[in-house]
């Protein structure tokens, strides 16, 4: 008996209230389905036509995307009818649904993060998990595959994020720079042909955006320094950035780490969290009277000198990592840090009349 292939809404909906676009293979009246890993509202399906209305934004694409998948199911069934005389609905299943569970983006972003979990990369992986997640949302796809990331559907999601999301050149660049990197994991592994890179020369290039650098004058420091009738949360707030400006612009997230034990000889030595570097630097003298002001807490050598770890787990890198992002910069260029919830110091900080 003949074997029909046709694309189907499903009729019950995922908890997002979005319905499943399915094929449903029928061979010797039994049949099999294959979930395509996209969803959408129901008012947007055609079921006369078989196909999405042009009322949903991504018609276009989602579309042709469909009739690939379905033009490739097909395919097998004739690769199979030229090889096996019988064969039943669940056969064709098998030999469909294998290469779009090996080329899943939603798997290889998984693992990806996973390992950056595993190797303590918490910082990356706070921003990449969105980045990757606006990916997935936009495909509004839960096994979205590498193929379907050619250089139309990047394009696409370039005008997304511009013009939906509001995203800046910089944010742009970061989503796409994402996708690049798990692109190469899958080539690498062997899940993709590099042939579908979409990236390079006369397709898709990563451009990284001019910025212009603004920083403090001489003066404007000094005006900092000489603030005054600041509460005890803004004193502490200017107290870190000063520490972090005088020796050489050091990331906040490490000199919240600095115990009193890295300070000898006259000198600072403290590993960067970011590239695991050890470095030694001698302690200017405006460093002193800040270092001095938070003996009164000292507890032994081996505690922080800086408050906001102290009552952290530091078994947990998602403690310390909490823990350390609480102070954000505040005026472009400057790294400031203060407190998020410190409006009053911030209006302070970025008033220089």
């Amino acid at each position: 008996m003949a074997s029909s292939i046709r694309l189907i809404l499903r009729k019950k909906p995922n908890k997002e209230g979005l319905f499943p676009l399915m094929i449903r293979i029928v061979k010797n009246r039994k049949s099999n389905v294959i979930y395509t890993g996209h969803y959408i509202e129901s008012h947007h399906w055609d079921n006369i036509e078989r196909k999405i209305k042009k009322s949903h934004p991504n018609s276009v694409r989602l579309n042709n995307l469909l009739i690939k998948k379905l033009a490739e199911a097909s395919d097998t069934v004739i690769e199979l009818q030229s090889n096996h005389k019988e064969f039943s609905s669940k056969q064709i299943k098998k030999q469909i649904v294998k290469p779009f569970e090996n080329e899943s983006f939603n798997n290889i972003s998984k693992q990806f993060m996973l390992e950056l979990e595993a190797n303590k990369k918490l910082t990356r992986l706070s921003s990449d998990k969105p980045r990757i997640n606006h990916i997935i949302n936009f495909a509004g796809s839960d096994n979205l595959s590498f193929k379907e990331i050619n250089e139309e559907f990047l394009k696409d999601f370039i005008t997304h994020l511009r013009v939906k999301r509001k995203n800046s050149p910089r944010s742009i660049t970061n989503n796409l720079i994402v996708i690049r990197t798990l692109f190469n994991i899958a080539i690498r592994k062997g899940i993709v042909d590099s042939k579908l890179y979409p990236f390079g020369k006369g397709k898709i290039r990563i451009k990284f955006p001019e910025t212009e650098k603004v920083g403090l004058s001489s003066d404007e420091v000094k005006k900092i320094e000489s603030l005054s009738n600041l509460t005890e949360q803004e004193l502490h707030a200017r107290s870190v950035w000063l520490f972090s400006f005088y020796l050489a612009g050091m990331r906040v997230a490490d000199v919240l780490k600095i115990k009193w034990s890295d300070i000898y000889d006259d000198r600072l030595h403290y590993r960067m969290n970011k590239n695991d570097k050890l470095l030694s630097l001698k302690l200017p003298q405006k460093v002193l009277p800040i270092i001095e002001n938070y003996t009164k807490d000292k507890l032994n050598e081996d505690d922080f000198i800086f408050p906001e770890l102290k009552k952290a787990s530091l078994k947990s890198d998602k403690d310390i990592l909490a823990d350390t992002s609480y102070f954000k910069p505040r005026q472009k260029g400057s790294n400031i840090g203060t407190p998020s919830n410190h409006k009053e110091l911030r209006k302070k900080e970025i008033s220089f009349e």
